[in-house]
């Protein structure tokens, strides 16, 4: 345990560090603030010496006392516009020197966390007050009732027929469809649309392609100009698909990743290929340039894709309970049409436990694949979605025609 002057000399330190920016922003004559570095400095050490001296009802004393000095200090300013910011910090800063006499890494953490926004003063107002729109706002309350109440308070567990429904991973796709959303817009805000929906595209496809293909093809809808960018962000959310199924077959049944590899490969690759095209096409676009307004996100779209999810599972396991081991490739067919992934983690599985032959979980997973194309054909169509749809669509059906081509070879052997 370190001496009590060295914990003193710390609180100090970070007195000094606050009031240094307070020092800076505190103006000049009879409008400027009342408390400065050395008002910062002291109050610290009054935190930590309280404590020292006579714990926790002495530190809180300290600081009623110092609140009861602001508020005097506060209405007796001449000032049009005082703010509460100072002040606030103020009455933090004896807490900070009170936390360095039991842990000054933290004490020192905070200190920086308060100068950091203290600091960010004209940023934070910029981007409140110019940067966001009032509709922006508004999508990101949506977000936050979405993510941070709705989804916490569902169930996580099987419910429904067969047990075949969790309320909570639902809910998640709608949370990941308004994120994916969100997300590209911000991309689209800080980079342009032809550099952020691209990057936006790809990174958000291993979250969920099909929700990100619905995302580009709203994003398409409501701003034609970003038609280059947000077709070349979905094109590259296919790779992921692809990429994230050789990854899941490698932990559930390395035999099946081993049969399955070849046309995996061909179908990422022509992917691949497709989506870089339609990337060099969004970045010597000129027509993209437009700072993206409107929405950030479709909530409506976002249900109709979770309701959708929840029918599919729903028949999903209604075939596999009734149809046995035939169901298991058609069950896997409509269950692709929510989840690849899942589809075929039950498949692999499967072949782990001995019940399938590696071969024959080809046409089950590639079927799966198959209906998930499905599904992301029918994310992008709908109003206005027509020139969008034309120039996803070819590489979704390229990249699975190639995928049956191998796959079918391979299930032959």
């Amino acid at each position: 345990m370190s001496a009590p002057w060295i914990n003193l000399a710390v609180a100090l330190a970070l007195g000094l560090f606050i009031g240094l920016d307070r020092e800076r922003r505190k103006g000049d004559g009879p409008t400027r603030s009342a408390a400065g570095i050395r008002t910062f400095a002291i109050t610290a050490l009054l935190g930590a010496l309280a404590v020292l001296i006579g714990g926790t009802w002495l530190l809180v004393a300290a600081v009623g006392g110092l609140a009861a000095l602001t508020a005097i200090s506060y209405w007796q300013s001449r000032r049009t516009d005082p703010g509460l910011t100072s002040e606030v910090a103020l009455l933090a800063t004896p807490m900070i020197g009170a936390l360095a006499m039991s842990d000054m890494p933290l004490a020192s953490g905070v200190a920086v966390a308060v100068v950091a926004v203290l600091a960010a003063k004209p940023a934070v107002h910029h981007f409140a007050k110019r940067t966001l729109s009032e509709t922006e706002v508004s999508d990101a309350l949506v977000f936050a009732i979405a993510t941070a109440v709705i989804w916490p308070l569902l169930p996580d567990q099987p419910l429904g027929p067969y047990g075949s429904l969790n309320p909570h991973k639902i809910w998640l796709l709608v949370v990941l469809i308004l994120a994916i959303g969100g997300a590209g817009h911000i991309l689209g805000r800080l980079l342009g649309p032809r550099f952020g929906l691209p990057i936006a595209g790809l990174a958000s496809g291993f979250a969920s392609s099909t929700a990100t293909i619905s995302s580009m093809a709203h994003r398409a809808a409501n701003d034609p100009s970003s038609l280059p960018a947000a077709v070349a962000g979905a094109a590259l959310s296919t790779i992921a698909t692809f990429v994230q199924l050789a990854v899941i077959l490698f932990a559930v049944s390395t035999p099946t990743l081993v049969i399955m590899a070849p046309a995996l490969a061909a179908g990422g690759s022509v992917a691949a290929i497709y989506g870089i095209a339609f990337t060099l096409v969004a970045l010597r676009s000129t027509g993209s340039e437009a700072p993206l307004d409107g929405r950030a996100f479709s909530i409506r779209t976002a249900l109709v894709l979770a309701a959708t999810m929840a029918v599919m599972l729903m028949i999903a396991a209604i075939l596999r309970d009734r149809l046995g081991e035939v169901g298991i490739a058609i069950g896997a067919l409509f269950a692709g049409l929510v989840d690849t992934h899942a589809a075929a983690i039950s498949v692999a599985s499967l072949v782990a436990s001995g019940t399938l032959l590696p071969e024959q979980s080809v046409l089950p997973i590639v079927a799966a694949m198959t209906s998930n194309a499905l599904m992301k054909v029918a994310m992008t169509l709908g109003p206005e979605r027509g020139r969008f749809a034309v120039r996803v669509v070819p590489g979704l059906v390229l990249s699975m025609i190639a995928t049956w081509a191998v796959a079918s070879t391979m299930a032959m052997r």
